[in-house]
């Protein structure tokens, strides 16, 4: 069984799907589409990152859901293969839910734009921000955390020895530095504005679900596997409620993919931004196979990995 993720913040870069929409125009058709529902020119961002606009989080949401979605067209077009499951990290899920045919793109894109200015609104550029911590378990995270104060939370558990945190700026800075003299093989700050999936973003929730009500969704193609607990969601109550408490609780990515390997998966296959899914599929869980596909040069590895 095949399962196709998509990966969330952080895995933006300058210069991404150049070379797709190089290959294939439609990408670029995709990001002029979305750049109009913004107002703001995306591809423009993307390219080039006139003041590091591709970091803040408003327009981050926009680009990188746009970059997957199209690049997700492309492997449609071009491999005729249908997925099994879906799921995505954080943002991802959104992505997720537009490949399963739960919305439109044009809605897609208006909700995450939004979710990014509540988000930014709900902790102001600049007072917040997240860290990799490397190298410690999940106990030992917790505890570092504490010490660095009170605004501080474990965010993303995204692999056995890999946790995200997130919180006010000076207390995830100064939890670096304590992770670092408790053994952390690394820990550094995250290209992100906004320390997403902690209680700071709590204030968001309630705004936010105005517009996931706003809505019109549809029947998904594919069952998408939630990060808030893990649980297959198809209904409008159960995406909503679990979309809401994700702005503020932890990505339990570690368990989504266990779940998906419990449920028959064996090949999962990430698709438009980089190849830290995949990495962190191969630590998970040895009974996925995994692939990351984001450049028109990897067609032919990507075809071969789908006949195995």
């Amino acid at each position: 069984m095949l399962a196709i993720v998509f990966p969330g913040q952080g895995s933006q870069s300058v210069g991404m799907c150049a070379q797709m929409a190089e290959k294939f125009p439609d990408v670029k058709k995709r990001f002029d589409e979305a750049s109009q529902i913004v107002g703001t020119d995306l591809w423009n961002i993307a390219q080039n990152n006139p003041d590091d606009f591709i970091n803040r989080t408003e327009y981050t949401q926009p680009i990188l859901l746009t970059a997957c979605y199209a690049t997700f067209e492309v492997f449609q077009n071009i491999c005729n293969k249908k997925a099994d499951f879906f799921a995505g990290h954080s943002l991802g899920e959104y992505t997720a839910l537009l490949a399963a045919g739960a919305m439109s793109f044009s809605e897609a894109v208006k909700l995450v734009h939004i979710r990014g200015k509540l988000m930014q609104e709900a902790v102001p550029f600049g007072t917040g921000a997240m860290a990799a911590i490397i190298g410690l378990n999940n106990h030992d995270v917790a505890e570092v955390c504490s010490n660095a104060g009170n605004e501080v939370f474990p965010a993303n558990f995204n692999a056995p020895g890999q946790v995200v945190i997130g919180g006010k700026r000076e207390q995830v800075e100064n939890a670096v530095k304590i992770a670092k003299e408790k053994g952390a093989k690394r820990a550094v700050l995250l290209p992100v504005s906004v320390p997403s999936h902690t209680p700071l973003i709590r204030s968001a929730a309630a705004q936010f679900s105005l517009h996931l009500d706003k809505i019109d969704w549809k029947p998904l193609s594919a069952p998408v596997i939630f990060n808030v607990d893990c649980e297959k969601h198809s209904d409008r109550y159960g995406i909503e409620a679990a979309l809401g408490k994700q702005l503020y609780s932890p990505v339990l990515w570690r368990e989504c993919i266990t779940k998906l390997a419990d449920d028959g998966v064996s090949k999962a296959i990430e698709i438009g931004a980089g190849k830290v899914l995949s990495g962190l599929i191969k630590r998970i869980d040895p009974r996925v196979n995994s692939f990351s596909f984001d450049n028109p040069e990897q067609i032919e590895a990507l075809q071969k990995f789908l006949s195995q």
